[in-house]
């Protein structure tokens, strides 16, 4: 039952890559997405295929990592014998709770984000999900990878992800899928089903411009850089679609890309979303 699993778990990734395209692209050509998740369909057994189509109808998420013995959507700890079975993979297995499908992952990147104290001021808008910290005004890497790898330290060294190699690993593979890079030169490269934690953004600028689209099509200068746990899977994408709304518009790209502190990106982060993001 393994392969079908992963091929449940690749499908899965496809049809929220196209949710993206559609939520941070307007107008993207999602032909070749559409032909992808076909195919694969094809591949299931009809029943398998009727249970993940069945429950993608009532959100984003129809199969799950089951990690420390915790169902990663719903937030369930399952029974040990379950966890077991799971990991076994002679069969598809439910979550008791949410009723989503389960498979095992040996590891991931935990989120080690702190949770706020009662004491502290509330966060709104992109506060919420940033930091001063995590803003990058002159990235040094001259491509993508180089890029990603200074994002996912800067998330470990402010103490955001326990591992920025992995994290790396699981972002390259993500832009493997479909790149993410958009019109106006703004990337939003992510890793989803991180383990803990909540949704962080890490914002880093390349004045020069660096090629994120394989194809050459792009010239990124803004790169926004999510890490997303898989409970946070639906907001992210209302999350993109408002920086998407945002930083379609050049004057709000160019307040960014004036900044020339970590301070000064913050601010400006701040201020160009404050009315969208909530």
């Amino acid at each position: 039952m393994q392969p079908v699993i992963n091929l449940l778990v690749q499908l899965q990734e496809l049809v929220i890559a196209r949710a993206q395209q559609e939520a941070g692209m307007p107008g993207a050509q999602l032909d070749q997405l559409d032909a992808s998740i076909a195919s694969l369909t094809k591949e299931l057994p009809a029943d398998v295929s009727l249970q993940f189509s069945r429950l993608l109808q009532k959100g984003p998420l129809a199969i799950v990592p089951v990690v420390n013995g915790v169902c990663t959507a719903c937030g369930m700890t399952l029974p040990v014998s379950l966890v077991y079975q799971v990991h076994a993979a002679e069969s598809i297995y439910h979550c008791p709770s949410c009723a989503r499908l389960l498979f095992y992952r040996e590891s991931s990147v935990r989120n080690t984000r702190k949770a706020p104290r009662r004491s502290d001021p509330k966060k709104v808008g992109i506060e919420r999900f940033s930091a001063e910290s995590l803003m990058i005004p002159a990235l040094k890497g001259a491509d993508r990878d180089a890029v990603l790898a200074e994002l996912c330290r800067k998330l470990a060294d402010d103490g955001f992800v326990d591992d920025a190699d992995q994290l790396l690993e699981s972002a390259i593979q993500r832009e493997a899928i479909v790149a993410t890079a958009v019109e106006g030169g703004v990337a939003f490269p992510h890793v989803r089903s991180v383990e803990g934690g909540a949704l962080t953004l890490a914002l880093g600028i390349a004045p020069k411009g660096i090629k994120f689209d394989p194809a050459g099509k792009a010239n990124t200068r803004i790169v926004f850089f999510m890490v997303i746990p898989t409970a946070a899977s639906a907001f992210y994408l209302k999350l993109l679609a408002g920086l998407s709304q945002v930083f379609q518009k050049p004057e709000n790209r160019d307040k960014l890309l004036e900044a020339d502190t970590p301070e000064k990106l913050w601010k400006a982060l701040m201020k160009t979303t404050r009315l969208v993001i909530q």
